[in-house]
Order: C-alpha cells, then structure tokens, then sequence
C-alpha cells in the first residue's frame, strides 16, 4: 500500500495542483497535462444550482443560511437534551421556510419549478426531506417491531422487510413511472416530490433495524424499573428508554445518513440533476469535451467532505455522550 502511494501521489500532485490550470474562461486557456480546474470554475453555479435562474440565486443561499440557523443550535453540545424544541422547528418551520424559499409563488417570490433545480443543492434537499421523515418513522416502525399486539407487530415487520428486500433503483422507478399510473385522472404528483417521499419510505425501514439494534442494547430493567415509578408506557419510551437507544444507535444511524447521502445519485436515472448527473450534462458541452477527470474528481472531492464531516461529527459527538455516559 505505502508503494503505490508513494507511485501515484506524486503524479496525482503534479497534475491536480503543479501542472494545473485554474483561472480561465474557454478550453484553449488550458494547456500542458495538467488538470483545467477553469472547467470547474466557469461550471460552478451550475454545479451548485442547476439551472435555477441566476437572478434568484440569492434565494438558495439564504435558504441554506436558513437550514444551518435551525442546525447549528441542536448539533451543538448541550443543546440536544435541553433544546428538545428546536427539533420541532428544525422538521417543521424550517422545511416550510426552505420550500417557500426555494419553490416561490409567494410573498412577491417569482415561482421556480423543480425542473429548473440542479446540483448540490438537490443532493442536499432530498437527504434532508428524507433524514427528516426517515428517522420518526423508523423509530415508529423499531417500537411497533417491539409491540405487545401481534397485528402492529405484524404490519411493522412485514413494512421493513417489504422495504428491505426491493432495490433502490426498483423503487425509485416505481416512483417516476407507476405512480403516476396510479393517481386519479387530471392529478399528478411532481417528479422531485415523489423521489423523495420513495426515498423517505425505502430508508425508513433501514433506520428501523438501527433504531431496532439500539433498543435491544437498553437492559429491560429500564422500562420496568420506569414503570414502577407510574409512568405510562408512552412516557417511558420517550423519557429512559428511547434516549438510552439512540446513544447505543447513533453510529449506525449516521453511517445510514453518509449512505443515503450516496444514494441521493440514482435519483439521475430517474431524468433528475443531482450534482454528479449535473457533472454529466456538462461534460457533453462541445466547449469542454475531454474534462471527465475534473468534473468527477471535483463531485468526488465534494463528496468526500461531506462524508467525512458526518463521520467525524459522529465520533466526537459519540466519544461526548460516552463520557457523559461514565460520568
């Protein structure tokens, strides 16, 4: 391994940054065998964007601005037990505001269709719609796995093998090609919307065996001991058992969040222009023939970070919760 490190990251270090081209507005500016990264400039509000119009782009960066406000207070140390409302803001207020602000049609905000949406910023919508359903759902679904009552045991095990045991791709064509076979005459559903309600249902049941794993790490002797001190089976869940889990869980639920982030791609088989189809679009410009390595290494690159900036917010939030735990 450390040899063929030291074999390709010095070539890969002369192309990518020695030999490279970075400013630049046509083909003809890049010269040599280094890599064009003015491709990636000249491209980079579409790589971001799509085609969303330039003259409203103003309304993506305040909707982003929006979306880290609601965040930062709950990922920031403390705030995840003792600001249990901004959960609630963060899934309720904070969608409707970022829809407002994205889709328009309202207060003055010329209307933006979905066909004209691209790039990051359709990877980042869809993972949040789809984190933000997914894991109530799959919490549903982990303690109706759980029940007491044989038919709610039933029909949350039959949804999360249902689930599991049909391909993405299966489900995301479903969504683009039988849906609308199935809607009543002169209704119709938009492409994007139902994308991500396929995506929401499909990873719910993944979130529910994680939800599942960590419930099965809390002793019984929690529930019963919370029982003998009158509270009710709801108030239970919530209170002392449910907390304990998602500790025990939440590695698996982010490394669910990296995947699903992932898988936010396939949504280009279905005529969606997430960043990496919005990359493949561009490098069938006559203007910038022969840039597959830029534009991949450049979505490979914004992909890695996201990656790896989840990751590591789970370990460290995981290592603070583990002290807390000892303590």
């Amino acid at each position: 391994m450390a040899a063929f490190l030291a074999w390709t990251l010095p070539a890969l270090f002369r192309w990518a940054v020695w030999d490279a081209t970075i400013a630049g507005t046509t083909r003809a500016a890049c010269g040599g065998d280094g890599a064009c990264w003015a491709f990636i400039e000249v491209r980079l509000p579409l790589f971001f964007v799509g085609r969303y119009p330039s003259s409203e782009r103003w309304r993506v960066l305040l909707a982003l601005f929006t979306l880290a406000a609601f965040c930062i207070p709950v990922l920031r140390e403390g705030h995840v037990h003792r600001r249990g409302l901004w959960f609630v803001l963060l899934f309720t207020a904070c969608p409707a505001i970022v829809a407002v602000l994205l889709l328009g049609g309202v207060l003055g905000l010329r209307f933006v269709d979905t066909s004209l949406w691209g790039g990051l910023m359709i990877d980042v919508v869809v993972s949040f719609v789809t984190v933000a359903g997914a894991i109530p759902l799959g919490i549903v679904l982990a303690l109706g796995r759980r029940s007491q009552l044989s038919v709610i045991r039933g029909l949350s095990i039959a949804y999360i093998e249902l689930w599991r045991g049909v391909p993405l791709l299966t489900v995301l064509f479903m969504s683009a090609v039988i849906v609308p076979l199935l809607l009543p005459s002169g209704v119709s559903a938009d492409r994007l919307l139902r994308a991500m309600v396929a995506m929401t249902l499909f990873n719910s049941a993944y979130m529910a065996e994680v939800v599942r794993g960590g419930l099965q790490g809390v002793p019984s002797g929690q529930e019963e001991a919370a029982g003998s001190l009158g509270l009710r089976w709801s108030q239970a869940q919530a209170l002392v058992v449910l907390p304990q889990a998602l500790r025990v869980a939440l590695p698996g639920i982010v490394n669910t969040v990296v995947d699903l982030f992932k898988d936010v791609t396939l949504i280009t088989i279905i005529g969606l222009s997430d960043l990496l189809g919005v990359v493949n679009q561009a490098l069938k410009d006559p203007a910038w023939l022969g840039m597959a390595r830029e534009g991949y290494a450049f979505a490979a690159l914004v992909f890695f970070v996201a990656c790896f900036l989840m990751s590591s917010y789970s370990r460290r939030l995981e290592r603070r919760l583990n002290r807390g735990h000892a303590s």
